[in-house]
């Protein structure tokens, strides 16, 4: 006989500036993952659009806005096109290892050059080293840091070029954040190597999805993630493909809203 789930309880944060739609302010409601059922709870939460930092599961619930969309790729459908199979095989040489979630000096240096580079002045630039490991090791479910490295020379490890904090759930990997070198010319697009690479991963472990976060709608930042098809956006009748051509079909795409949330959680861990 199996223990009594506790059904979680969730808060609302106070509203602040978002980071993606100038003028706009964001509020996410969120909950606690703790427990012998964390990562019970974190699985039916994913499939209803929130994500995971540290110990606590969240997603937008913002009052005047709805451009926050979560999106997931088809792994095992996933066909690269001709730009695509140029990343893949430009990078094809380097040497990937899926490590325990514990964070490192390297990829704490390397974090910082590419928060530099591609986010100055982001929330994320005022980490410090213990906030990185926080970020990093404070996980209660099954996690891994992957890692993507340059040919080893002379029997040591490469040069560490890129890095993913990525969630095992049970229908995919969800990749919580990622950082790479900005700064290789013989390596462009190597943020979309790693995303590939996830997706390759996901198919070989026959696992069906890669959870991407969130799409913005209006947020050029987070317009890279429509190129990895076949894509899924959560709307308020559950997960439907992505077609980012028809812009009724984006506008009608939002999050659901937070008063349906607990029928729809409790629908997802019966499952």
């Amino acid at each position: 006989m199996t223990a009594p789930f506790r059904f979680p309880r969730f808060f609302v944060t106070n509203p602040s500036p978002c980071p993606y739609l100038p003028g706009k302010n964001e509020r996410k409601v969120f909950t606690e993952l703790s427990g012998d059922n964390a990562s019970e709870l974190n699985d039916a939460l994913g499939r209803i659009g929130f994500r995971r930092s540290q110990n606590v599961a969240y997603r937008p619930s913002c009052a005047d806005c709805s451009a926050c969309v979560s999106v997931r790729v088809l792994a095992k459908q996933f066909r690269p096109n001709a730009t695509q199979r140029k990343v893949l095989r430009r990078n094809s040489d380097l040497n990937v290892t899926a490590c325990r979630p514990w964070s490192t000096e390297e990829q704490y240096a390397l974090l910082r050059r590419y928060l530099n580079a591609r986010h100055p002045g982001g929330g994320m630039t005022e980490m410090d080293e213990m906030d990185f490991a926080d970020m990093v090791e404070q996980t209660p479910v099954d996690s891994y840091v992957i890692e993507y490295r340059e040919p080893d020379a002379d029997g040591r490890p490469g040069k560490l070029v890129g890095a993913c904090l990525t969630d095992r759930q049970g229908d995919g990997l969800s990749m919580i954040y990622s950082f790479f070198d900005t700064e290789l010319e013989h390596r462009p697009g190597l943020g979309n190597y790693i995303i590939m690479d996830h997706l390759i991963r996901a198919a070989s472990a026959g696992l069906p999805y890669v959870y991407l976060g969130y799409w913005v709608e209006g947020s050029q930042r987070m317009q890279y993630k429509v190129r990895y098809q076949p894509l899924e956006k959560l709307g308020r009748h559950g997960w439907v493909r992505f077609n980012p051509d028809d812009q009724e079909q984006s506008r009608g795409s939002s999050a659901q809203p937070e008063q349906s949330l607990p029928t729809e959680l409790a629908a997802a861990l019966r499952r």
